[in-house]
C-alpha cells in the first residue's frame, strides 16, 4: 500500500531542504528551538511544511550569516509576524516598528563588518596574486 498523496501546498521535509539549501537535521533543529512551527504530519508521519513555513525557514537562513541569537532570531520573527495582523492598536504598531528599525540597524552593523572582511580578504587574494606572478 502506498502513502496517501500530499497535497499539493503541502511539501515533505526533504522538499523544503531542497528549496531552501538547508540540510534536514537543521530545519529539524530549527524546529526544536522554536524558530519554526510544528508541521503538520501525514497520515504515515512524515513532516509536512507550508509555504509560509518555507519561507521562514528562508527568513533564518538570511540571519545565519549576520551571528542573530537564537533570542534574536525568534524576536525578529514574532515582531514580523504581528506587525503582519490587521489588528494592532497604533501604538502597537509603532513599537514593533521600532523593534524592527533596532533589527534593521543591526543588520546594517553586521553588514559593515561583513563587507570590511571581504575587503581584507580580496586585499590578501590580491596580494597572493602578485606574489604568484
Amino acid at each position: 500500500m502506498t502513502e496517501a498523496r500530499t497535497p499539493i501546498d503541502l511539501l515533505q521535509i526533504g522538499d523544503v531542504a531542497d528549496r531552501t539549501g538547508l540540510s534536514l537535521r537543521t530545519i529539524r533543529h530549527y524546529e526544536e528551538v522554536g524558530l519554526l512551527p510544528e508541521p503538520q504530519r501525514s497520515s504515515g508521519g512524515f513532516r509536512l511544511y507550508t509555504q509560509e513555513a518555507i519561507e521562514r525557514l528562508l527568513l533564518i537562513k538570511r540571519m545565519k550569516p549576520l551571528d542573530f541569537t537564537l533570542d534574536e532570531m525568534r524576536d525578529l520573527i514574532d515582531v514580523r509576524d504581528q506587525l503582519a495582523s490587521p489588528r494592532l492598536s497604533r501604538a502597537a504598531r509603532a513599537d514593533l516598528t521600532q523593534r524592527l528599525r533596532t533589527y534593521h540597524a543591526l543588520v546594517e552593523h553586521s553588514l559593515a563588518g561583513l563587507r570590511e572582511r571581504a575587503a581584507s580578504a580580496e586585499a590578501f587574494a590580491r596580494q597572493l596574486g602578485d606574489e604568484i606572478d
